[in-house]
């Protein structure tokens, strides 16, 4: 260790670093499924994030001469951590930047690729310190001096977060910056994976009620009246927010319709692609199924004919191309699944 730099263990700095993008990466899946009062899930993904900036510098202040003689050796190991240390950077920086303002070209924002970088310095980092973690000795773990040391790169990049949060431009508690509000169908056209199927022919397409309910019905376009408006936030994990006045009719109505089941808990919300959402019965009977927004009918990349509206939940819980609304007694887990493989047939 240089006698300039913090008098941290390496060990600390491994297990600081492992902690650190562990963290990270959990919340920023859990954020993933966020609601308003989640706000803390988005402090700490940044706290977290920004405070792996100090480590990561002391990590690699004080490996640069390995690291050099490694690359004229032509050394694995040191390739790995080159590589490493590239990703985590970028990903360090494309979230730094997303929040200061910048944007890049192309159908994805700064935050997807963050987040998909973030994800890879995961992966690479477990690899990297398979082998290397060492458990510390017990005169370690006396050591003041190493605790202050790590106590003051931790505060140095809380601080170094709440800098950044405070300068950067107006987003979202989510990061997500607005596009589109109030301006029809010229909003984002985003997919989740690889959910994208051809337009949807109106006089071939149903709406069907089934599942734990006294009575089964089918609907044609034609019977969707869009009767009912609703003021409703789209907020998308790939970075951008959108608020409209969305037209259709209410799920509670189709539900009344239906007469729900003594048992019944949650109700899914179906895709012609086999995508699909459940929500809890309470909160789905405030949901939406929208045939239009701000006065237009929906467009196809948009969801037409018939899109969930579902209020404080994330973009992808919004499902499109609803055919089928489906009551049931218990959330159906596959359909983590398959919101993920939806499309990857066509």
């Amino acid at each position: 260790m240089d006698r300039a730099g913090p008098r941290v263990p390496s060990w600390l700095v491994d297990y600081s670093l492992l902690a650190g993008v562990a963290l990270a990466v959990a919340s920023g899946l859990a954020s993933l499924v966020s609601r308003p009062g989640d706000a803390w899930l988005f402090v700490l993904h940044g706290g977290a994030g920004v405070s792996l900036v100090a480590f990561l510098a002391l990590k690699l202040w004080r490996v640069r001469h390995r690291v050099r003689a490694g690359v004229r050796a032509r050394s694995g190991r040191v390739a790995l951590s080159v590589v490493l240390s590239l990703v985590a950077v970028a990903a360090l920086a494309t979230g730094i930047a997303w929040v200061l303002g910048a944007t890049v070209p192309g159908p994805w924002t700064l935050l997807f690729v963050h987040a998909s970088l973030g994800v890879v310095t995961a992966v690479v980092l477990l690899v990297h310190l398979r082998d290397r973690l060492s458990l510390p000795a017990r005169a370690d773990l006396r050591e003041r001096r190493a605790a202050l040391s790590w106590l003051g790169l931790t505060a140095a990049g809380a601080v170094a977060y709440r800098v950044t949060d405070a300068v950067g431009t107006e987003r979202r508690f989510t990061g997500s910056r607005e596009r589109g509000s109030d301006a029809g169908n010229r909003f984002p056209v985003t997919a989740w994976v690889a959910d994208d199927p051809d337009p949807v022919d109106p006089d071939e397409w149903t709406l069907t009620v089934t599942g734990l309910v006294e009575r089964e019905f089918e609907l044609d376009y034609g019977s969707v009246r869009p009767e009912t408006e609703a003021r409703a936030l789209l907020d998308c994990t790939s970075g951008w927010y959108s608020e409209h006045d969305w037209q259709g009719v209410r799920v509670d109505e189709l539900l009344d319709e239906a007469g729900v089941g003594e048992n019944a808990a949650w109700v899914q919300f179906r895709s012609v692609t086999g995508y699909r959402w459940s929500l809890p019965l309470a909160e789905a009977r405030e949901a939406l199924l929208a045939t239009a927004v701000d006065g237009e009918r929906l467009s196809h990349g948009h969801g037409f004919p018939l899109r969930l509206v579902a209020p404080e939940r994330r973009g992808f819980q919004w499902v499109k191309w609803v055919e089928e609304v489906r009551v049931t007694r218990r959330r159906d887990r596959s359909e983590w699944v398959a919101i993920n493989v939806s499309g990857l047939g066509e």
